[in-house]
């Protein structure tokens, strides 16, 4: 991914507003990672990731960056919440899991690659033999003119099945029985190569392969698997991703905030807590993590953290763990206008997502100037009464605002609506005027 600073900060500009600081950081994070790669090997290997902390209130953008990015490159990324994982020895997912779940990742997008590259011998993979079945070989014996009337008809065969025409065609195929892939990234390596061995000696117990009567529309997708299994060398695959999950690998560690412990909190011996920290200061370091598809090295690893911080400091995290996020970020709270701007500016807005759903039922939803302007208000407003919740109040308030409209669309269908700030100050002043309602409702 060679996209500059700079494309990457106005890429991001179209789904998240304002953060600046935020989307800085984390494209000279990306380019750095990019120029790291230009270099020779032996430098290479001393340039380590500099990992971000992004410190902000629920609803602000956060994980929106983390969503957009995953959208944005192509090399592997991940995100997961911190607060899933337990210390090893506790029953739930240990922190080595999310190393798993980056190779799994890497080998998707890998797969996906040369799935495109090799599209064509695919493609003819599958239309032979499906054309196999409509149209049975010739047997060896028979006269040139009939081979050269065959060929031909072979030929307008293999066009039919191409164009379609022959979807609706009822086959038999026979598919090679494929072992069970088990991606379980919790289970340890050892125990998931065991399960797998298990799993072949059983269906090799019985040779034959699976006969299914499908169209010839759905035999195109069932012949795709075992015709990438038979062109594509899975292996170079694997390699290759384990590659570029070491190099190019980027871990967003959502709600790292809910295992920071405060130094009074009575809880300081959870094991989702503290002991996770230590579990993870080793993966964020530089440690070799084994996977079934081989051991791979953490060192170089990208790794974005983000939290709230709301019952607790940055600081209440182990002080090792805090010096493996040299760059912190703070994002901004979102006022008035920065929600304004989220409903008007952002790409699919919420606004434009409406009007797309409504539209399924012949309304024509059209909101005013004014009362865009209204909505940001009272989700602003909103916000201050009761518990801040970013940008996520907007999903609230529009929800209220436009019930009566999507319950009833049967009625409007073949109409337009026309969302008022009237309407929207009817439906909303009074219950964020009472707080005791506007807790439950909003």
């Amino acid at each position: 991914m060679d996209m500059t600073p700079k494309e990457i900060v106005d890429y991001l500009d179209n789904y998240v507003i304002g953060q600046k600081d935020a989307k800085k950081s984390i494209a000279l994070a990306l380019r750095t990672r990019y120029r790291r790669m230009q270099l020779d090997k032996n430098i290479q290997d001393e340039i380590m990731p500099k990992n971000i902390l992004m410190i902000g209130s629920t609803g602000v953008g956060k994980t929106e960056i983390s969503r957009r990015l995953a959208k944005m490159m192509k090399v592997p990324f991940i995100k997961v919440e911190a607060s899933k994982y337990t210390e090893v020895g506790f029953v739930g997912r240990d922190v080595e899991s999310m190393i798993r779940d980056l190779v799994v990742a890497s080998i998707s997008i890998v797969k996906a690659e040369k799935e495109e590259e090799n599209a064509e011998k695919i493609e003819n993979y599958i239309i032979n033999k499906i054309v196999e079945k409509l149209l049975p070989p010739l047997s060896s014996s028979v006269s040139d003119e009939k081979k050269a009337e065959y060929k031909e008809l072979l030929k307008k065969m293999e066009d039919k099945v191409v164009s379609g025409e022959m979807d609706d065609k009822v086959i038999k195929i026979d598919l090679a029985k494929t072992s069970i892939e088990f991606n379980d990234t919790n289970l340890p390596p050892e125990m998931v190569k065991v399960q797998e061995s298990f799993t072949q000696m059983f269906s090799s117990l019985s040779k034959e392969n699976n006969s299914m009567e499908v169209t010839v529309k759905d035999a195109k997708q069932l012949l795709r698997q075992e015709a990438s299994s038979k062109l594509l060398d899975m292996t170079n695959i694997h390699n290759e991703a384990l590659r570029r999950a070491e190099d190019g690998g980027i871990i967003f560690l959502d709600e790292i905030d809910k295992i920071a412990v405060n130094s009074k909190s009575e809880g300081r011996n959870d094991p989702s807590k503290e002991g996770v920290q230590r579990d993870l200061l080793p993966i964020v370091e530089g440690s070799s993590v084994t996977t079934k598809y081989g051991v791979i090295k953490t060192d170089h690893i990208l790794f974005i953290a983000a939290g709230a911080f709301h019952l607790c400091k940055p600081s209440d995290l182990i002080p090792e763990l805090q010096g493996r996020f040299p760059l912190r970020v703070e994002l901004e709270s979102l006022d008035e206008e920065s929600l304004y701007k989220i409903l008007v500016q952002t790409k699919n807005s919420l606004l434009r997502q409406y009007k797309s759903l409504l539209s399924v039922e012949g309304v024509e939803l059209e909101f005013s100037e004014e009362s865009i302007r209204a909505i940001a208000q009272v989700s602003h407003k909103a916000n201050e009464i009761t518990e801040d919740i970013g940008a996520r109040r907007l999903h609230t308030v529009l929800e209220k605002v436009l019930e009566d409209v999507s319950f009833n669309a049967d009625e409007f269908s073949g109409q337009k609506y026309v969302v008022t700030p009237e309407l929207v100050h009817e439906k909303l002043d009074l219950v964020v005027e009472n707080q005791d309602l506007s807790r439950y409702i909003l």
